[in-house]
Parts: C-alpha cells; structure tokens; sequence
C-alpha cells in the first residue's frame, strides 16, 4: 500500500528517476550512462542490467505499472520465491515447514527490508539474487548459481564481491569443476551486460559506475551517511585515498581467508559475505545506512533456507493426541 500510494501521489526517490532515464538513455543511446554529468541527479551509478526496470517506463510513458519501482519489486519477489522454492526440500510447491517460510516473511516486513521496497531502492533485488544463487549452491546447481548471480552482478557492483565466495563455497563441497561452471556462467553473464556500455562510451561508464559510487568524483555523491568511511574523508587528509587503501586491504584479507579457510556451506558462505560487504560499507566514503540491507539478508536468510531443505513437518498436520470421536 505505501508504494502505490507514493506512485499514485507522484512521489519518488532519486534512485527511481535515475533507473527510468537511464533506460531512455539505454534505447536511445545504446548506454545508459550521461556523457559528462555534472548535477547528481545525472549520474548513474549502476551497471547496465538495473536499466531494464526502468524499460516499461521508457516504453509506455508514466503509469502506476511502468514504474521502476515496481518492476524492482516484482523482481525481489520472483528471487525470494525461487529461493523458497529451491531450499524447500521438495524443490516445488509448498516447502514443507511452514514456521521457515513464516521468518522468510517476517524478514520480508522488517523495515530495513520494507523500507526500500516501498520507496523505491535498488538493492533488494540485488540481495535477493544473490540468496538464490546461494540457494542453488546449498543444492549443488553451480550452473544456475552462476546464470543467476551474473545477473545480480550486472544490475550492481555490490554483487561482486559474492562471487569469490560463491566460488569457494562449491569447491569446497561440489569440486573445482563445479566452481569453474559457476564462475565461467557468472563472468559471462556480467560481461555481456557491461560491455556495450564500455564500448560505446568507456568515459561516461567509468565516471558514472567507478568513480562517483566510490566518492571519487568531482560531483560528491549523496549517500553520505556518518559512518567511518565518510567520517576519514572528512577529517583525515588524503581520506580518500586512505578509505581506498583500507577497503583494498579488506578485500584482499577476505580473497585471504577464502584460501586459507575457505566455507564449507551456504551459511558460513553468507557470514563471510555479509563481513566482506559490511566492511566496504563502513569504509566507502560514499555510503548509505541502507545498504545494511545486505548483511542484514544474508545473516538471516540463509539460516532460513537450512531449515527449509530439512524441514519435514507440513504446515498443517493431524494431532492424534487431540482427535476426539464423536457418536
């Protein structure tokens, strides 16, 4: 009810007008990226894929059914539902403990998830990708992980940094073959999302897409929340450069622990994940609390999908200790 009263008031965070113009700028253009933006609202700082929400917009004017927002909210919809799908031990249908499926929704309504699903943000989606590539991991599908987590990464970087660990998880539990499947079908499905783009306009995707997410443009970004990347910048000289050096160091502490001591299952493959992503968006000089949606999902939800593939019980069963005759 909020989303459709917002669209119906015509209200909308910047990320919803940014989507939209960027597919214009897509089927107009062949890349989604404005040549040399000044303005913030000019910039977009997504990968090509996050354009094709924005589509039926481009398409068929304003409406309440072409908005971004929504197609946005039908694809978070669509990835948490195969995740269900895929963890429940059955692989269809109903999943058979219903309690699991009652925390899938709670997780669902918990503000940090509603928040931007009513608003408009871009990451749910995103998130819920990535908990279906880790769903088809628990299940051994690295085909299918990778097809599924190319997409999530070419609608987002924040999508990247699961794919190392989605690598290492199925070594460890299904072979390198089944690693390199996944890998090989993630990298070309990311590839093929960004490369028009780079080609056409290799400028404008490098200062839309790297530079002004990571708050090294001229036009300083409007996720500035107080958290300590930002907090360096402002107070350390050369802060961006030290945030940079600091997120550096953790990516590669992380590819680090993946070698040394790498997941042995989905869960402690979410934990590190959720560690990796939360350290970028504490360090990154330009961040939002918002993204804590990430870590958030994936400390949460993976414990779920555990508990769906063993769950046994049907969410309605007879009670033999309460069945009474009657006659």
């Amino acid at each position: 009810m909020p989303l459709l009263w917002l669209i119906a008031i015509g209200r909308a965070q910047m990320e919803v007008g940014v989507v939209e113009r960027g597919a214009q700028l897509l089927l107009s253009s062949g890349s989604p990226y404005q040549p040399n933006p000044h303005a913030v609202p000019d910039f977009n700082p997504y990968l090509p894929g996050m354009s094709l929400f924005g589509i039926p917009h481009a398409l068929f004017g304003d409406s309440v059914f072409t908005s971004a927002r929504v197609w946005s909210l039908l694809g978070f919809l669509a990835a948490v539902i195969a995740a269900v799908r895929v963890s429940a031990k059955s692989g269809a249908g109903v999943p058979a403990n219903c309690a699991r499926v009652t925390g899938v929704l709670w997780l669902i309504a918990c503000p940090v998830v509603a928040l931007p699903l009513a608003i408009g943000g871009v990451d749910p989606p995103v998130v819920a990708l990535i908990c279906l590539t880790l769903a088809y991991s628990q299940r051994g599908h690295a085909g299918r992980a990778g097809l599924v987590l190319g997409v999530a990464a070419a609608l987002k970087g924040t999508a990247w940094p699961a794919l190392p660990v989605v690598i290492a998880v199925l070594a460890v539990r299904h072979g390198r073959r089944a690693a390199l499947r996944c890998a090989a079908a993630a990298s070309g499905i990311a590839v093929l999302a960004v490369l028009p783009a780079l080609l056409r306009d290799s400028g404008a995707f490098y200062e839309n897409a790297i530079l002004y997410p990571f708050g090294l443009s001229d036009t300083k970004s409007s996720a500035e929340s107080p958290l300590l990347g930002h907090l360096i910048v402002s107070v350390v000289p050369n802060g961006e450069a030290v945030t940079m050096a600091l997120i550096l160091l953790s990516a590669v502490g992380l590819g680090m622990s993946l070698l040394v001591r790498p997941p042995r299952n989905t869960v402690a493959a979410a934990n590190r994940l959720a560690l990796g992503l939360g350290l970028i968006i504490m360090l990154s000089p330009a961040t939002r609390v918002g993204y804590a949606i990430y870590p958030l999902i994936l400390l949460t939800w993976p414990r779920f999908a555990v508990g769906l593939s063993r769950g046994t019980r049907p969410c309605l069963r007879d009670h033999p200790e309460r069945t009474t005759v009657s006659g």
